[in-house]
């Protein structure tokens, strides 16, 4: 169950609530699957699987929670291939010609005879509070994404002050540094073989299995590209990639992690879970941690501006 992507958000104001009344928060919006002629449907869903009716999952004074997302499938070109064959179809018997009106007219009755014969499909999103720290991690690369289920956990809250993390030096920036001087790169992490350098005009270069001190990527440093995108190694224990926006992508479980779990002697797979989730809570808030120390500490001023 381990995360594979991280938008870090933070409470602008203190969380109180616990596991138990989170629980009973979602459950008041617990997943329901879609109606005859709804397009789509969002609730939340137990993050153990679908035999388990938690809808929260606590260690460590961290809670986690899923929400699910059914969506019907309805091409916009089904649709239109359907309302030109009655607009033909009406135009060649009453030899006369539809009005935008009527078009809406028969768009809504194809819609009506469609919808509840389309397919169906569902995508799952997890996110986690960390109570202890005051943030809110959510397992997508998309900014759309993690703003729609924040936008859904604060309907069902009724409120959450959370806003993306705010840190003192620019990460690109900083990440370029890391480049151009060798043996630069903060402890405990390792340049991996990928990144992505971007200039001021939006050119874009994407290095990909390379060795990331070349004279070849040093050359565009040197002509003024910066960092926006860099593949880390953190002290065998995680594989990332870290973006200028503090999006961390593609987490990669290493060999002391790796250990970790085994010697957790999980026997079922919700054991599995529960020392996976206590294993990865504690992992990535010793990671995230160190890299707001690179990035001069977050930026309280910049939360200030925002409460």
């Amino acid at each position: 169950m381990w995360f594979k992507n991280l938008h870090i958000f933070r409470f602008l104001e203190p969380v109180t609530i616990s596991s138990e009344e989170l629980q009973e928060k979602l459950s008041q919006a617990a997943f329901q699957p879609c109606g005859k002629m709804d397009m789509e449907s969002i609730g939340w869903v137990s993050p153990l699987g679908r035999e388990n009716e938690a809808l929260v999952h606590s260690a460590q004074n961290c809670f986690i929670f899923t929400a699910r997302k059914e969506e019907k499938i309805l091409p916009a070109s089904v649709v239109r291939e359907f309302v030109n064959e009655k607009i033909e179809e009406i135009e060649t018997q009453q030899m006369r010609k539809v009005r935008k009106r009527e078009k809406d007219e028969i768009r809504d009755e194809v819609l009506f005879d469609l919808i509840p014969r389309a397919f169906s499909r569902s995508s799952y999103l997890s996110a986690y509070f960390d109570m202890t720290n005051g943030w809110l991690l959510v397992d997508t690369p998309s900014n759309k994404k993690a703003e729609e289920l924040i936008s859904f956990l604060r309907q069902t809250l009724g409120s959450l002050p959370v806003v993306p993390l705010q840190v003192q030096k620019s990460p690109a920036n900083v990440m370029t540094q890391w480049l151009v001087k060798e043996n630069d790169c903060p402890a405990d992490f390792e340049l991996s073989d990928a990144c992505v350098l971007t200039d001021q005009e939006g050119a874009v270069v994407n290095c990909k299995r390379q060795d990331l001190l070349a004279s070849e990527i040093h050359g565009h440093l040197q002509a003024g590209k910066l960092v926006t995108r860099l593949a880390l190694e953190w002290d065998e224990r995680l594989g990332l990639v870290l973006d200028n926006d503090l999006v961390i992508r593609r987490l990669q479980i290493l060999d002391l992690i790796e250990a970790k779990i085994n010697d957790a002697n999980a026997e079922t797979a919700i054991q599995l879970f529960e020392a996976d989730f206590s294993i990865m809570t504690s992992e990535l808030a010793i990671l995230i941690k160190k890299l707001f120390k690179e990035f001069g500490g977050e930026d309280e001023a910049a939360y200030a501006k925002m409460r």
